[in-house]
């Protein structure tokens, strides 16, 4: 049981927590009509990602059998048979779609458009620079754009913005583990490795960290969000993306343990601090003050 739980990868559906980003910046999250179908596309996104992290181990099995940590997982390691690991990716993909569909067909269409786009990713479209990690943050922004129909509420095009530049940090950040176990260990863990540098990804890193610090703070002095939300100091939140961002960029760049965003965002307490202090401000300044 608990190899089958390593396999569908239950730790990283908090990945899938970006479907409540609109309804949470809409002030709605919490209205009862909500919740129901917000928990069901929560599951839907996670089921489908299982599934898509199957096809990805099953196909990476010699190339993670390489890797000091994912030589553990329970396709490259022996855990879990291939022919056990297909049952599991086709009750994933049975029960995600189908649930997904009875919320609604945009909604069914977003999570097809994911799963192909993620499938095309394990397949072979990981080994193209550049493009890897624009897919990687496709899926967030779907994630988001999801959320919105779910609750058939328009998603600011700071929100889109921020949401795609976060991820696109967090997989630069992978990537620059990658690089540094290949260092590390004196082999190549991933073939895309071949095609990044640590100078290149340093300043892309860098770059985007500034980027989403200057959106975000757009984002909090809009016209249009302020009116929307009812507040006129939404920037005060800005204090807790910075401090978070800086954080993760220390983790990043002076630490060099970036591997797992998942991991680090849930046990790094530097910045599970900012984030909770980013949730309580914004839930006090949008929430409270209805």
């Amino acid at each position: 049981m608990i190899s089958l739980i390593q396999l569908i990868r239950v730790k990283h559906w908090v990945k899938n927590l970006f479907i409540f980003i609109p309804a949470f910046f809409a002030g709605v999250l919490f209205d009862p009509e909500n919740i129901v179908p917000l928990l069901i596309g929560f599951a839907c996104f996670s089921l489908v990602a299982s599934a898509i992290y199957v096809v990805n181990d099953y196909r990476d099995i010699e190339q993670d059998r390489n890797h000091p940590e994912k030589k553990n997982r329970p396709l490259a390691s022996g855990a879990v048979s291939p022919a056990v690991a297909g049952i599991v990716l086709v009750i994933c993909l049975g029960v995600g779609f189908g649930l997904s569909y009875y919320v609604s067909f945009n909604f069914f269409l977003v999570l097809g458009l994911y799963f192909i786009l993620n499938l095309g990713y394990s397949l072979g479209l990981k080994n193209i620079s550049i493009l890897d990690i624009m897919i990687v943050a496709s899926g967030f922004l779907l994630r988001t754009i999801a959320g919105g129909i779910i609750i058939q509420v328009s998603v600011s095009q700071w929100l889109l913005i921020m949401v795609f530049l976060l991820a696109l940090f967090l997989a630069l950040s992978k990537r620059l583990d990658d690089l540094i176990v290949s260092e590390q260990e004196g082999k190549v863990s991933r073939k895309i490795v071949k095609h990044y540098n640590l100078g290149f990804v340093h300043s892309g890193i860098a770059m985007i960290a500034g980027i989403i610090m200057v959106s975000y703070i757009m984002y909090t002095i809009s016209d249009e969000v302020k009116a929307r939300l009812h507040s006129e100091h939404l920037y005060f939140t800005a204090i807790f993306v910075i401090a978070g961002l800086l954080r993760y960029l220390q983790i990043t760049l002076v630490e060099q343990r970036s591997g797992s965003p998942t991991k680090i965002f849930l046990t790094d307490r530097f910045i599970i601090v900012t984030l909770f202090g980013w949730v309580a401000s914004f839930f006090i300044l949008i929430y409270l003050n209805r």
